[in-house]
């Protein structure tokens, strides 16, 4: 048993495998094996055990210390204000967690806090947003530093009399969210030095015309079907040799019953008859020959994965349906952000009327234009929770599938070598004659090496290797 700590750092469903283990990104898991082969088992703190990729956790060297809050905790000489806990990040870096609104921070909260009634008076003077709500994704502590914080916690309802430029983290692409080029997150290949299909394959690209983008998926998909189709082209080449070898056999049989120089005598007649006897001999042979290519060689390439296009169109309507299910989440998220930023100019100008008094019904008003605006803060991160969701769904099984498109690749190319030295060894056996032509074959069949093929297809294909990032407000 290893029993060294990990923590994950993507949700991990483990439906496709029998024995996967289930978990969202920030668990902590103890390692129970770690063989090669990019599968660890591992167990969950709730005692479940399971099998899961091993590039889907970060090894821990030394676990979070939670501290206790007192006087002289760290450098100022305060305690913190009501609902705050302070813990150190595995790089020695204090952070603060509100165990009330799960909002975390590098800088250390105020010790003395708002009363609730100057809070409110804060939150009504601008869009009228102050009910806390839940944050999709918490964070265990030993995950901040794998992450950029924002340097805004607030909630997007959330007033700030004063605010200052804020510094865009992500950018959404295609209805996919990536880290921003201005604030890129050291992101460590999922597979390094392999060169896999599921690093390198994120973005969409534009077609060769330039009219449309093909996602790096549909990219990986042609691939395989192309394979297939060659492996198909294969075993019509090997065809037409057994024909050939069928029709050359039936020549030969027909040849040795040719009646020229048959009334020969004597000894050199006995010669003669026999050279035409050994003609059927070699007919013989060759219909062996060509047998064994049907049942060894062509029969097995046109026979292996006989659902392989049912199984490339099931992999792509899966994988398209989830990209449908993001851009319709995404969709909504534009939408609830525009009816907040409504619902906040609405607010705003209620408020004003408030202060030049054109009104006895303007505080009636503002308070239903604050109700409205909370509702569509609340819509509005629902909404992101929702596309969160779905992007960390279709992330999941894009890295599952992309897994399974390069363990195929390999296997069919495994297959055709396997069956092309096949091919080869028949030759040898069957034609004495022309070895040194069959050589040179023989020594490329052996140098075939799938991983350098990928690298070099990978180099010049790949659409991206940045991963997507959850949406934040």
């Amino acid at each position: 048993m290893s029993g060294r700590r990990c923590q994950t750092l993507y949700p991990f469903s483990g439906e496709r495998l029998r024995q996967g283990l289930r978990f969202a990104a920030g668990e902590l898991l103890t390692l129970l094996q770690e063989p090669d082969g990019g599968w660890w088992e591992g167990q969950t703190e709730d005692g479940l055990r399971g099998w899961f990729p091993a590039s889907y956790v970060q090894l821990l060297e030394q676990k979070p210390r939670k501290v206790t809050p007192q006087t002289g905790e760290d450098s100022l000489n305060c305690p913190l204000p009501p609902g705050w806990q302070s813990y150190m990040s595995p790089q020695g870096h204090w952070y603060y967690v509100n165990t009330f609104t799960n909002e975390t921070t590098w800088e250390r909260p105020s010790s003395v806090p708002e009363s609730p009634g100057s809070q409110k008076s804060s939150v009504s003077a601008v869009n009228g947003y102050h009910t806390p709500v839940k944050p999709m994704y918490q964070m265990e502590p030993s995950h901040m530093s794998l992450r950029k914080l924002s340097g805004d916690h607030q909630s997007p309802g959330s007033p700030r009399v004063s605010r200052r430029p804020a510094r865009e983290n992500s950018q959404t692409i295609n209805c996919v969210t990536f880290p921003h080029p201005d604030a890129m997150p050291e992101q460590q290949l999922l597979k390094p030095t392999e060169w896999s299909y599921c690093d390198y394959f994120w973005a969409d690209k534009k077609d060769p015309q330039g009219n449309n983008t093909v996602s790096g998926f549909e990219i990986l998909l042609q691939k395989q079907l192309k394979g297939k189709q060659m492996q198909k082209e294969m075993a019509e080449f090997v065809r037409e040799r057994i024909k050939i070898e069928e029709e050359y056999a039936k020549n030969l049989s027909k040849l040795s019953q040719n009646s020229l120089a048959a009334q020969e005598e004597g000894t050199l007649g006995e010669a003669w008859a026999q050279l035409k006897k050994s003609l059927v001999d070699e007919a013989e042979v060759h219909l062996k020959f060509s047998s064994k290519l049907q049942s060894e060689v062509e029969k097995p390439l046109l026979n292996f994965r006989e659902n392989f296009k049912k199984d490339m169109r099931k992999y792509d309507h899966h994988i398209s349906d989830l990209r449908k299910q993001l851009a319709s989440r995404y969709t909504a998220v534009e939408k609830a952000r525009k009816a907040l930023t409504e619902r906040q100019k609405d607010l705003e100008m209620k408020t004003q009327q408030l202060e030049i008094k054109l009104s006895n019904k303007t505080e009636e008003e503002i308070k239903k234009a604050r109700r409205k605006s909370t509702q569509a803060g609340d819509d509005l991160m629902r909404c992101v929770d929702l596309y969160n969701q779905a992007q960390s769904k279709w992330f999941e099984e894009m890295v599952t599938t992309t897994l399974e498109l390069e363990r195929l690749e390999v296997e069919r190319v495994e297959m055709i070598r396997q069956h092309l030295c096949q091919y080869t060894q028949l030759r040898h056996e069957t034609d004495m004659f022309n070895q040194s032509t069959i050589e040179p074959v023989d020594q490329l069949l052996q140098k075939v090496e799938p991983a350098k093929d990928r690298e070099l297809w990978v180099k010049e294909h790949k659409t991206g290797d940045i991963r997507p990032v959850d949406m934040e407000i």
